[in-house]
């Protein structure tokens, strides 16, 4: 495309690129119409290559009259060539889902990993609380226990208590008894004593 630039000395326009353009209206009306198809030209281009699917189809179907040609011309090599492209696709598949069952086994192990974690985890947590718990019982039982074994002392103690005071109990009677007996038998002394001594008076006079 030319563009316009300063005029001449010729009185016609010079364009950037060293070209000059008519100064007649007909001739630049002209070369407008040529500049405006070549930009449509440019644009539908430009289009076409942008639009991926639609030279994707374009190449599919290139592709496939071409092998149909080939095929027309020369059977065994179509044949041959589809062939190949059989294996290659075979091949291909097979590398996906060889790849894909060691991925899918890579996983599994994984997740079997993570699957003995979690039951190593819960079981530790299961034997930790067990433990706990069989503490806590051995702890209830000892204190049971001693608060049995105080019960028993203090009872055995009530009981010494209770025996010594009934021992006691038992010789202050004793030792009552025995001074009221000696006083008794002192009186019954001193009464035999005072009768003998007034007979003897008696006898006396």
């Amino acid at each position: 495309m030319s563009t316009p630039a300063n005029p001449g000395p010729d009185g016609a326009a010079r364009t950037s690129d060293g070209g000059t353009t008519p100064s007649d209206p007909d001739a630049i009306k002209a070369d407008i119409e040529a500049t405006r198809a070549e930009l449509g030209r440019t644009v539908d281009e430009l289009s076409q290559r942008l639009d991926v699917p639609a030279r994707a189809r374009e190449n599919a179907y290139r592709a496939r009259d071409t092998a149909v040609e080939t095929y027309r011309e020369n059977p065994p090599a179509v044949i041959g060539a589809g062939a190949s492209l059989a294996a290659l696709v075979g091949l291909l598949v097979w590398r996906r889902l060889t790849r894909n069952r060691r991925v899918a086994k890579k996983e599994a192990k994984q997740e079997a990993r993570r699957l003995a974690a979690r039951r190593a985890a819960a079981e530790k947590a299961v034997r930790k609380a067990a433990a706990k718990n069989a503490e806590q019982a051995r702890r209830a039982a000892a204190e049971q226990a001693a608060r049995r074994a105080a019960a028993n002392k203090a009872k055995q103690v009530r009981r010494a208590a209770a025996a010594k005071a009934a021992r006691k109990a038992a010789a202050d009677r004793a030792k009552r008894v025995r001074r009221a007996t000696a006083a008794k038998a002192a009186r019954k002394t001193a009464a035999k004593k005072t009768k003998r001594v007034r007979r003897a008076v008696g006898r006396a006079t």
